[in-house]
């Protein structure tokens, strides 16, 4: 089946609601779609459709490459994003396909992006979620966090705070992430990666 040419993209930041989660390395998919919204101009409104922010915009230069978008942060906890994200694809009508999933990557060193269509969830419950709720066939912009330190149990490692030192770079990389999501969305997985995959 063809994807209808002025169908939207939908771009998901994955994270925890509420300011105690906002700089967990869990939350990296909120800030970079944050930081989408401001480039757009608008602002995140609850949606009444599903338990989520959203905001509608376009990203892209004027002409044939600007793409309409909509951005998502799902307002259920992390390992629950699967049923919000389908309810807002299907609302809006948006192929599998233009789904993209931005979030935390254990298995990438700290700041370096993995673009993908498709795969696993490596043990990441917002996109064991997704899948459970879609199928694997989305698109997601990995963002490395690495691995944790000693003995440190993964689930403490991701909902702890940037450590300091990374602080330093991550608005810069954040900045990166987002490039890289628009990217993809007005020039294609090909050209996203090879501009990004670090």
């Amino acid at each position: 089946m063809s994807t209808p040419a002025n169908a939207p993209w939908l771009v998901v930041g994955l994270g925890n609601p509420g300011p105690e989660y906002a700089m967990n390395r869990h939350n990296v998919g909120f800030m970079a779609v944050d930081l989408l919204a401001e480039r757009i101009g608008g602002k995140f409104k609850r949606s009444g459709k599903a338990q989520a922010q959203v905001l509608e915009g376009r990203i892209g230069p004027v002409g044939p490459a600007n793409r309409r978008v909509i951005l998502a942060k799902p307002m259920s906890y992390m390992n629950l994003s699967g049923g919000p994200v389908n309810a807002l694809r299907d609302f809006y009508k948006v192929p599998l396909s233009q789904v993209v999933a931005v979030h935390d990557e254990l298995d990438v060193d700290y700041g370096a992006l993995r673009l993908k269509l498709g795969g696993g969830d490596n043990g990441h419950n917002g996109l064991k979620s997704m899948t459970k709720a879609m199928g694997p066939d989305y698109h997601r912009v990995r963002f490395g966090i690495g691995r944790p330190p000693g003995r440190m149990q993964v689930a403490d490692f991701v909902l702890k705070d940037f450590a300091s030192a990374e602080r330093k770079e991550l608005d810069y990389l954040v900045d990166r992430t987002a490039d890289a999501v628009e990217c993809l969305v007005t020039e294609g997985l090909e050209r996203a990666q090879s501009a990004y995959n670090s």
